[in-house]
């Protein structure tokens, strides 16, 4: 395994699993099957829902607690100081743990700034050993780099083959901040897991286009989640320290950036609007749900 060390000096793997979309039922076998095949990262999330099982997992495994990276991270509807510092505490309960490697805050809208000063005193307090952010453009990682207390050591944003965020990758180095990718596949949107390209280097080295992917998102510095529900695809994945790719390489896979989203982009006024409706449809439903216990 390798590691990058954040600006604290913790080390974190840069090769980790991620549970985004593994449901509930899938989550505390994919997590073991993850384990086993050598992951000791894991990223969840409270809007995954799966954070019991993740810390279910992590308990059953036998596996030393300080062995493991867990990171989650907090959902909109719980910024602000007061929620935040709650939330993060249901984490820890929900993951079977007295402290979280990595709490990062998952949008960039609502009170992130109340929300991060809570960050703040649990990361002071012991209980987070790293704290950062999730899909923070450039312009947002600045005000909250340069006005906070203490800077966000990780941002985890949308990068692949297809959208490499050189700018804001250069912020990021600039301000000391780690950058992660939460899709290093981009869910193989447009086509990417058949990209000739991609095909072409694989070939070379013997390896899939995924692990291609993988193998360039590590020498660029970048941490990655894959996630899958396989074992064997998990196991694939892992196998990306055994070769690196030439110079040449490195640069036809620079000739692959759109330099666009293959999702969607915060800046998009419909968007942040979509994501204002979540929020409160979800607030509804924990309302509806909580007066029906009182009932």
């Amino acid at each position: 395994m390798e590691y990058v060390t954040l600006s604290n000096g913790v080390q974190m793997p840069i090769l980790g699993y991620g549970v985004y979309q593994v449901t509930k039922d899938e989550c505390q076998r994919c997590v073991l099957d993850a384990l086993k095949a050598g992951y000791r990262s894991l990223d969840t999330a409270q809007s995954y829902y799966n954070e019991e099982e993740v810390g279910s997992a992590v308990r059953k495994s036998g596996i030393s607690r300080k062995e493991i990276f867990l990171t989650s991270k907090v959902w909109i509807e719980h910024y602000g100081y007061e929620e935040c510092r709650k939330s993060v505490e249901e984490s820890m309960e929900k993951l079977q743990t007295d402290y979280i490697d990595l709490m990062l805050l998952h949008q960039p809208f609502s009170d992130y700034y109340g929300a991060w000063r809570a960050l703040e005193e649990l990361y002071e307090a012991g209980k987070l050993r790293a704290i950062g952010i999730s899909n923070f453009y450039p312009d947002r990682l600045i005000d909250l780099a340069s006005f906070a207390r203490i800077r966000p050591m990780v941002n985890q944003v949308e990068t692949h083959p297809y959208n490499q965020q050189v700018l804001a990758k250069e912020y990021m180095d600039k301000y000391g901040v780690q950058i992660e990718a939460w899709a290093p596949f981009g869910e193989g949107r447009g086509g990417l897991f058949e990209d000739p390209a991609l095909l072409e280097i694989g070939a070379k080295y013997q390896k899939t286009a995924a692990q291609v992917m993988l193998r360039w998102h590590i020498e660029r510095g970048v941490a990655v989640i894959p996630k899958s529900t396989h074992y064997e695809r998990m196991v694939e994945n892992f196998n990306v320290f055994d070769f690196s790719l030439s110079a040449e390489d490195m640069e036809k896979m620079a000739g692959l950036d759109k330099k666009e989203s293959s999702f969607f982009s915060h800046y998009d006024p419909a968007m942040v609007e979509w994501f204002v409706q979540i929020v409160e449809e979800r607030k509804t439903n924990h309302d509806s749900r909580k007066e029906h216990k009182n009932w």
